[in-house]
């Protein structure tokens, strides 16, 4: 198995030396996926949008020996043959055909609705936002993709071996281990290499093929007078060649297919072909650092597709778009593009689906086309979609602020925490490395030194009695190493009043403190004298850049958004949380829309250094900046002197109170 720190480009060139085989040969190889992440490792392109990546970026696994079937239905027993793993190649074929003898019997599985992330609407909304930077020259094209979620019962295996014969896709794949499972009924070849010739064959342009001849043959024709469909095609065939061009020989490439029509389950496809000779000094590592990710799933010009793909969608791609294939000494180099493709951790599973969005899409036909090519999926494995969800009420359209997305924050330039220190002591300090803690053990795979930590904290606090704010960072350094700093500042004599205005942030920002504030301090700027309120793509309501967002419902319930990974769980808003409940008020974690600010008897937002504080307004509408009751009681109730310490040198444990806004707090990171 290849090491999580292993370069998986670079494992594709470390083959093993071999003699002559027969034509049609695999013999063995590298096996396994290449995620979409992976392009982080290769452009100086934005981070993903969350929630948390479940599986790794590769898995790859180096096979000497396989089970081949050739053209003629024939099994073989393939093997890259040395002498000390005879015995052991003796043994392997012996047991594989004691399993062929008792092959097991098929497994019922079943999966819940599948829900779309984001809806129609929400979709809808990416794809104009797509169009408004084509229009503004920033991209030619870019691939657009949304997921689809559920729950599996029963064996991934089992799904797949249903689905593959139901569909009978080009480049179907299974893959399996302890990190989870994909089923891929992928159509698209990526790349194909046979001793020093290799060529791709991009997929762009899909239609619905009904069952009927007549009207099939209608859609098949419809589908190849399109003018947008061709369009998406011919971009992508240019992109291709200018990949492959820059590791085959000049004059080499040649496109020997251009947008013919392709008939596959549930759809027709436009197919072309990019063929060239790699140069002499070119390996399958090189051939894939100039061409990954595969430019049917991104769009035009490449990187900065890649770019808005990251800022427009509401989830992280993982296989999904990918490739998945194998690199062998005999067989050479064969990957499919890991579209159609389910995906599993655990019992969640999800679809990942979208379409090539050009200047003239229309975003309701964009819809429609996921719904073509999930379709035949669901079917296959007798599932169905889950009821949509309402359109994306409220969202604005994503803020266009620059002709290159901002990116995303990026987990390598750390993540921290901001701390009111009150008489010359931290506030929350054993909430606060907690939700550190979390938070860099999540991304970084290393501990946080508490116990150090929480003396240095407390000492800055002291050494500083007028510094009401203290910022401890921490960033990823050299090996497994942590670098913590420590600053403490003044706090502003005023604080402004909160005025809100809606801004979409597909997907949110997530679920860490991030240090790198680029995106959220430009949306400040955009938005001044305003505070964002990020909602998704489907309008439902995240936080502001800098609080956690709270409502009094009509009813007297105390309502706010729920983590799941999509916003800050943050430390005040689980000390509200807890405090309201010991005033006796009901709490809800629920979905909030902009209707619900103006039905709430309060909004307020929370923070660690401003406490409780009432919204004025939001959108150019006014609040009830008045009806601060709620509002006024959580605040006395979080500015009461904390209890004093156990004894001398030690740091703010609490008290019962306390005690239970940390489990407050825990649970809301299992969100």
């Amino acid at each position: 198995l290849a090491a999580p720190d292993e370069d998986p480009f670079a494992l594709l060139d470390d083959q093993p030396p071999v003699g002559p085989a027969p034509v049609g040969t695999v013999g063995g190889g590298w096996f396994g996926f290449l995620g979409y992440g992976l392009v982080r490792r290769l452009e100086p392109v934005g981070a993903s949008p969350p929630p948390p990546r479940r599986l790794p970026d590769s898995a790859l696994a180096f096979y000497d020996h396989l089970l081949h079937a050739d053209p003629d239905g024939r099994w073989w027993f393939e093997a890259l043959w040395t002498p000390a793993r005879a015995s052991f190649l003796d043994r392997r074929l012996a047991d594989l055909q004691a399993r062929v003898d008792a092959a097991p019997r098929a497994r019922p599985f079943a999966t819940a609705p599948w829900t779309h992330h984001p809806s129609d609407g929400g979709h809808a909304l990416a794809v104009a936002a797509a169009r408004e930077r084509i229009h503004a020259g920033d991209i030619f094209q870019v691939n657009v993709c949304r997921r689809l979620g559920s729950r599996l019962t029963g064996d991934p295996i089992d799904l797949f071996a249903v689905a593959v014969a139901v569909l009978s896709p080009a480049r179907a794949a299974f893959l399996g281990g302890p990190w989870g499972a994909v089923a891929s009924l992928s159509p698209e070849l990526f790349l194909e290499r046979r001793g020093r010739r290799v060529r791709s064959a991009p997929i762009k342009g899909t239609g619905r093929r009904p069952r009927d001849p007549a009207a099939a043959a209608a859609a098949a024709a419809a589908l190849g007078a399109s003018a947008k469909d061709r369009a998406e095609n011919v971009m992508i065939v240019d992109l291709v060649r200018n990949d492959l061009g820059r590791v085959c020989g000049p004059g080499s490439i040649h496109v020997p297919a251009l947008a013919e029509r392709q008939a596959h389950t549930g759809v027709w496809h436009l197919v072309s072909e990019v063929a060239g000779d790699l140069r002499p000094d070119v390996g399958d590592a090189d051939l894939l650092r100039a061409t990954f990710p595969p430019g049917s799933v991104t769009g035009a010009p490449k990187v900065a597709a890649i770019d808005v793909i990251a800022e427009l969608e509401s989830s992280a791609r993982e296989v999904y778009t990918g490739a998945i294939g194998f690199a062998g000494p005999v067989a050479g180099l064969e990957l499919s593009v890991a579209i159609r493709t389910f995906e599993f951790h655990g019992r969640e599973a999800w679809l990942g689906v979208g379409g090539g969005i050009v200047a003239d899409s229309d975003p309701g036909a964009e819809v429609a086309e996921c719904e073509t090519k999930a379709a035949p999926l669901l079917a296959a494995i007798g599932a169905r979609a889950a009821p949509a969800r309402p359109a994306g009420a409220g969202a604005p359209r994503p803020r266009r602020l620059g002709p290159r997305p901002l990116p995303r924050p990026d987990p390598a330039a750390g993540v921290f925490e901001t701390l009111l220190a009150r008489d010359g002591r931290p506030v929350a300090l054993g909430l606060h490395l907690a939700r550190l803690g979390a938070s860099v053990g999540a991304l970084y795979g290393r501990p946080v030194p508490a116990a150090g930590l929480a003396g240095r904290i407390a000492a800055a606090a002291a050494g500083d009695p007028e510094a009401g704010r203290l910022r401890v960072s921490a960033r990823p350094g050299p090996g497994r190493q942590l670098e913590v700093t420590i600053v403490t500042t003044r706090l502003p004599t005023e604080r402004p009043a909160v005025r809100l205005r809606t801004t979409t942030v597909p997907g949110g920002i997530g679920a860490h403190k991030w240090c790198d504030r680029r995106l959220l301090d430009a949306l400040a700027e955009a938005l001044a004298p305003d505070q964002p309120l990020v909602c998704d793509a489907d309008g439902r309501l995240l936080e502001t850049g800098r609080a956690n967002l709270f409502v009094v419902s009509p009813d007297g319930a105390l309502c706010t958004p729920p983590v799941a990974g999509r916003l800050l769980p943050g430390v005040t808003r689980a000390r509200v949380i807890a405090a309201a409940r010991g005033l006796g008020l009901e709490v809800r974690a629920v979905e909030l829309r902009r209707i619900d600010l103006r039905r709430a008897r309060e909004v307020f937002v929370t923070g660690a250094l401003g406490g409780v504080e009432a919204v004025e307004a939001c959108d150019s509408w006014e609040l009830d900046g008045g009806a601060r009751e709620v509002a006024g009681r959580l605040g006395r109730v979080l500015a009461a002197p904390a209890p004093p310490p156990a004894g001398s040198g030690q740091v703010e444990r609490g008290s019962d109170r306390f005690s239970k806004i940390a489990i407050t707090l825990r649970d809301r990171f299992s969100e």
